[in-house]
Parts: structure tokens; C-alpha cells; sequence
């Protein structure tokens, strides 16, 4: 970051803090144990909403954060930059996918290999983003597309986390937080119709099987049929996930949840020839062979007790078994020069995962100085299979497509066995003076042990490393409103055989204001964000190199509020200035001193909500429009194969309350149908285009 920028970075973050400062402050004083030192335990309202009791079905503010501290923490009191995005945000925008989630969230760009539709693509402060299911990690296999039906909310914490998640990439978390079982009847069907000919139905029912509502059950289900914006294509999908809650005390309660997911979906991840114009209808695959089969079950058990005396106990097992195929063909060449040429690619792969923790947490008040002591052991085993393979295709010209079928036959080029455990154990320590200062130190240690069995060499190898992670933070609680706080995190992410742990370390300070007058949250930080022993994968040949070090620098500001009942905003704004320190050349370009790939320097969304109260026969009726802006950026971290234009789409929304239970919705993404290059290797990858939605909801 140059001198002049860095001015602007801090000259911006005081005059947020400054206009933070500004906002008007309650006069009635807020509960004590509302201010008290994070995190806090409410087992009753855990087991009913399963992070703290918002009210996420109805409100786009959370003022709690479910796993800020591996339990339910003050959103206002966690030293971290962070977003939360409801139910009810994800239900009025329509987000179908991760990615449409995270789109107006601060510090995350998303969707930059659009037509690559088997994942979910999307990274914070410059780094691929790891995911949770209530503070476990996800995984096993490349990360599949999860299903926004499932979660109550989804967290984003941005900046290193490993303290508290374990290892990780240094850029933040995203962590879903599954629904529960409540203590009450409620009931919610839906039908869905869009573009692409999209069908989509769904339910959510719940109640309590006992007269003293101890034990509570819940049904979740959704059908997709539906194809893509291109030929030849599908996206069906089948979701079921069912729960039950034991809730024997206030201070007991054990959840069992099981969830299926079943996507059969056509992906068109080959692109289109670089520095084209194309339609996102063209088809440059083989109707015959692209294909992507994903079938997932997952056993959850969350249990939770307290003991008294401030002593909590709760625990998270969680077993998963995956199955996720697929195959496509890429393309690789240059517009005008035709025909382009094409690769048949597929990947068979099986995982089967357990994971789980046990935390302990011990709250005591000495006098003026709150003490939370929180201890933890986590464990996870993943054993995976993955057999990949190819064969030349056909070359094709995109003016006139003639396809050629699937292959006959593919060459493997991997098949191999992997099996890893994971052990850890942590602490962390908060202390509070007086309600107003909250000091956080944590440390954490794992040890991984890493085996892998390729069977097309007939070798193995194995290996286990063990690493240490380090938070320290201090929280100043301005007013009852306002908090300000300065951090320092360690992250490490999971290390592959032969390559030592990518560290990261960052700074950050920050500022929040969470007015009591409306429901509201705005959030500024400055960070400075640090990573070494990176390695790159070259797109088109699979070759690793290894980058030394890289520094993101940055300015994140969000703000989520409820101004009065008819208007809601959510706004933010990311800067950011990413620079690689030092490296070898990668793939024998130098990158010293360049920008890295897919950080562009500005970034901001707006999302405003206006409802017109019912009058008469008339239902309440809200409007919503979005937009979002993406800067320029490097398609590589080389910077020598072009770089993105800048960019605002549009999204806009309307709802109807055809009766006090009934709501029509309409959602259109990409109003204006803007179509760019958001990634590029051996082809190019363009965002996705207009899509529109009606969705039809009661609820009784």
C-alpha cells in the first residue's frame, strides 16, 4: 500500500468512527448481563434457535454471532470483523447458492469462475474463505455447493481464525448454522418458478411430540428440476433433512439432526475461447459426457448442558459419507482462432468424515473482573478415494458447434487413497473490567497425520505435523453501544504432503455500533494481513510453485439496519491492496511486487428494502433493489493474462402479503443482464446472467 493510499484507508476508517461516535445513544442503560463479557451461554434459547435468539426469520440484524467463540457471543463484544446473514436475507434476495449468499457482504468477492458451476467460488481479503456447519469443519472433497434451506443464518468472520477453528486459510470463516428443532408448532410450504425453467418446491414443519414440549421435532425438505442458463444442461436437486430435540430441563438438551443432499446437474465448466464475446447459451461440452453426481449423508449430534456454578458443557459429533462425480470438457484456445481446442476430464471421488469437539466453558465474577474460561479437545478423520482421468477432444468452432459424443475410453492421471487425523486442543481466556475493557488470549495446538496411497505408482507416504496458533485482542466497550477493539491472529492452513503449512498472521482494529434505538449494526477495520509458504496451481497444467509471501492490506465497512419497520439497508464497502513481497517465479514468470490474482482494490454493495404498509384489502408489498460493484482485478497473480473490467449489476425484488400467512415474491439477479469475463485460464468464464424468480410462501 503506498503512503498516500494508506492515508486514505485510515482518514476513511476515523471518519467512520466519527460518524459511529456521532449516532445518537439510548438513554435508558442496557441490562448488565447484555454487556457482560463475551461469549454467552443461553441453553434454553441455543436449543430453540441454535445461536442466542435472534430472530432470524424475521430480521435482516443479528446481534449474536453462534461460534465467535465456539459458542454464542456478542456480536458487539467479539473482536473480529464480521457479517451475518439471516434468514430472512437470504429468503428476500432469493440466494440459491453460497455465492449468492455472500454477495453483499463486506470483503468477499464471489462467482470469479462463473461458468464453473460444480463449487461454490469465493474468497475474503484476498484468500480462499474455509467453511463450517455449526463450528466443525466441512469437507473431505473439494468443497460442494451446500444448500441455503438447511441454515438458520450463515457467519462470516473475516481475518485468521485458526485459534478457534483450527487450521484454515488466514482470509476468514464461513460458518453455517443448521436449523433445530423448536418448542412450538410452526408450519411453511413453498413453490418456485424462474428461468431455465425452474421448478422448485418446499417445506419446513415443526412441533413438539410431548405435552411439556421436551421433545421437538423438525422436517425440512426442498425439489429442485431445473436446467442452466445454457444447452444441454439440468440442475435437479433433492434435499431432506429431519431433526429431533430432547430438552428434559432448562439446563439439558441434546439434538439429533440427518440430512440428505442429491444433486444431478450438467456443469459447463470448459469457458469460451479467451477474449470473445459469446452467448451464455453455447454449449461447448458434449451433451453425451458432461455430467456431475453429488450425493451426501450427514449424521449431526449437539448436545449442551449446565451444570451450575457457571459451568457449561457442550459438545458437536458430526459423520458425513459423499460420493461426487463429475466430467467435462474444457476448452483452451483463443477466440478467432478456430477451432479451439477441447479435453475430456473426469474425477470419481468417495469421503467418509467424522468430526467433532468438546468444549467446557467456566464463567466466575471476581468483583469488578469477569472471567470465561474456555477449554476444548477437537478431533476429525477423513478417508477419501479420488480417481481422475482425461482424454483428447474433438476440437470444436463456437459458431458452429458439432459435437462428437463422450470418449471411449479416459487415461487416469490420479488414483489415489487419502486418509488424515486431526487432534487438537485449545483454550481461550476472556476477561472483563467493569463492563468496559474485555482482554482475549487464546492458543491453540494440532497435530495432523497425513497418509496417502497412490495406486497407480503402487507407493505411500505419510507424514504428520504439528502446529501452534496464537489470538490475543482487547475490546473497549466505548459506551453500551459502541465497542472499539485491536486484534492479532495466527492462522495455518491444512499442509499437503511434501509442502510445509501455508501461517498467516494479521492485525486489525476496528470499531461497532449497535444503536439500541432500531435494529441496527455498523461495523469499520483496518487490517494488515500476511501469508507465506503459499503454493499456486497452474490451471492449465496442474504444476505447483511456491510463492514466499504475500500482504493484503485493507479497509472493510459494513452496515446492516432496520431504520424504521418500512425501510431496511445493508450496505458495505471493501479496499484492498495486495501485494506478493517475495517469491520465485511462478511457472518462470517473476511476481515480486505484483497485485495478486482475483483481489480487486474496491468493492461495495447496496441492498435497500421499502415496504408500503397494507391499506384496506391490500397486503404490505416491499420493494428491494441491490447493487453491487466489483473493481478491477488480475485474472493471476503473474498479471500477464489480462485483468477484469469493473463492473455493477443489479438485483431487484418485490413481495406481496396476499393474506397474513400467504407471500408472493418476485427476484430478478442481474437486472440488466451485464455479461463479463470474471475469470480466465485456458478459456474464459462470464458471470452469470439474468435469471428471474416467483416464489409463492405460507406460512401457518
Amino acid at each position: 500500500m503506498t503512503l498516500r493510499n494508506a492515508c486514505h484507508a485510515r482518514s476513511a476508517l476515523l471518519s467512520c468512527c466519527a460518524v459511529i461516535a456521532l449516532m445518537p445513544v439510548a438513554a435508558s442503560a442496557q441490562d448488565s448481563a447484555a454487556t457482560r463479557l463475551s461469549p454467552i451461554i443461553r441453553l434454553p434459547e441455543i436449543t430453540l434457535y441454535a445461536y442466542g435468539g435472534d430472530d432470524d426469520a424475521n430480521s435482516i440484524v443479528a446481534r449474536e454471532l453462534a461460534v465467535g467463540g465456539k459458542v454464542a457471543t456478542s456480536i458487539l463484544d467479539t473482536p473480529a470483523s464480521v457479517s451475518v446473514i439471516t434468514q430472512a436475507e437470504i429468503e428476500r434476495r432469493d440466494a440459491r447458492t453460497l455465492e449468492d449468499v455472500l454477495q453483499y457482504s463486506a470483503g468477499t468477492i464471489a462467482d470469479y469462475y462463473g461458468t464453473d458451476d460444480r463449487n461454490d467460488y469465493y474468497q475474503i481479503r484476498g484468500f480462499d474463505a474455509s467453511t463450517y456447519r455449526d463450528g466443525i469443519t466441512l469437507g473431505g472433497l473439494r468443497g460442494i455447493r451446500e444448500e441455503p434451506l438447511a441454515y438458520e443464518r450463515v457467519e462470516v468472520i473475516r481475518g485468521a481464525n485458526s485459534t478457534l477453528f483450527g487450521p484454515a486459510d488466514p482470509g476468514g470463516s464461513i460458518n453455517f448454522v443448521t436449523k433445530r428443532p423448536r418448542a412450538e408448532r410452526f408450519s411453511e410450504v413453498f413453490g418456485t418458478v424462474g428461468s431455465d425453467s425452474r421448478k422448485e418446491y418446499g417445506f419446513d414443519f415443526g412441533d413438539v411430540l410431548t405435552p411439556n414440549a421436551t421433545l421437538s421435532w423438525r422436517l425440512t425438505g426442498k425439489l429442485q428440476d431445473s436446467d442452466r442458463e445454457y444447452d444441454f444442461s439440468r440442475d435437479d436437486e433433492t434435499f431432506l433433512m429431519g431433526g429431533l430435540t430432547w430438552q428434559p430441563s432448562d439446563v439439558t438438551s441434546v439434538s439429533l439432526i440427518v440430512d440428505y443432499l442429491d444433486r444431478d446437474a450438467t456443469p459447463n465448466s470448459g469457458g469460451y475461447p479467451r477474449g470473445g464475446s459469446y452467448d451464455r447459451s453455447l454449449f461447448l461440452g458434449e451433451p453425451d459426457f458432461n455430467y456431475l453426481n453429488v450425493e451426501r449423508t450427514t449424521v449431526n449430534v449437539i448436545a449442551e448442558h449446565d451444570f451450575g456454578e457457571g459451568l457449561t458443557l457442550r459438545s458437536n459429533l458430526r459423520y458425513s459419507d459423499t460420493t461426487d462425480d463429475y466430467g467435462y470438457v474444457y476448452v483452451s484456445g483463443d477466440d478467432g482462432v478456430f477451432p479451439v481446442g477441447r479435453g475430456f476430464i473426469a474425477t470419481d471421488g468417495t469421503a467418509e468424515e467424522l468430526a467433532g469437539d468438546v468444549i467446557l466453558q467456566y464463567d466466575r465474577g471476581l468483583g469488578r473482573i469477569d472471567s470465561s474460561t474456555l477449554v476444548g479437545v477437537e478431533y476429525r478423520s477423513v478417508k477419501s478415494s479420488q480417481g481422475s482421468s482425461f482424454a483428447a477432444a474433438d476440437p470444436i468452432d463456437p459458431r458452429d458447434p458439432v459435437y462428437s459424443g463422450a470418449p471411449g475410453d479416459l487415461s487416469p492421471y490420479l488414483d489415489e487413497e487419502r486418509d488424515s487425523r486431526t487432534r487438537a486442543v485449545f483454550a481461550q481466556q476472556n476477561l472483563s473490567l467493569d463492563d468496559r475493557f474485555i482482554a482475549t488470549v487464546g492458543v491453540r495446538h494440532d497435530r495432523l497425520d497425513l497418509s496417502v496411497d497412490d495406486r497407480l505408482a503402487g507407493t505411500s507416504e505419510s507424514d504428520d505435523y504439528a502446529e501452534t496458533s496464537a489470538r490475543g485482542a482487547l475490546t473497549w466497550k466505548v459506551t453500551p453501544e459502541i465497542s472499539a477493539y485491536a486484534s492479532y491472529a495466527e492462522s495455518v492452513a491444512p499442509p499437503d504432503l511434501g509442502t510445509d503449512p501455508e501461517r498467516g498472521d494479521q492485525y486489525e482494529l476496528g470499531v461497532k455500533y449497535e444503536p439500541t434505538s432500531f435494529d441496527g449494526l455498523f461495523s469499520a477495520a483496518i487490517y494488515e494481513l500476511t501469508k507465506t509458504n503459499i503454493s499456486v496451481t497452474n490451471i492449465d497444467t496442474g504444476d505447483r510453485d511456491l510463492v514466499g509471501e504475500i500482504r493484503v492490506k485493507g479497509l472493510d465497512l459494513e452496515a446492516k439496519a432496520e431504520l424504521t419497520p418500512d425501510v431496511a439497508v445493508t450496505a458495505s464497502y471493501s479496499y484492498a491492496d495486495s501485494e506478493v513481497l517475495r517469491s520465485d517465479p511462478i511457472f518462470g514468470t517473476p511476481v515480486t511486487g505484483n497485485a495478486v490474482g482475483i483481489v480487486p482494490r474496491h468493492a461495495a454493495s447496496l441492498w435497500v428494502d421499502y415496504t408500503v404498509p397494507g391499506a384496506g384489502n391490500r397486503g404490505d408489498m416491499t420493494f428491494g433493489l441491490g447493487a453491487r460493484y466489483t473493481g478491477t482485478y488480475f485474472f493471476a497473480t503473474q498479471n500477464d493474462t489480462g485483468r477484469s473490467e469493473a463492473i455493477v449489476l443489479l438485483d431487484a425484488a418485490y413481495s406481496y402479503d396476499v393474506t397474513d400467512r400467504t407471500e408472493l415474491s418476485l427476484n430478478i439477479h442481474n437486472l440488466a443482464d451485464e455479461q463479463h469475463v470474471v475469470g480466465r485460464g485456458s478459456a474464459d468464464y462470464y458471470n452469470p446472467g439474468r435469471s428471474v424468480s416467483a416464489t409463492l410462501r405460507h406460512r401457518w
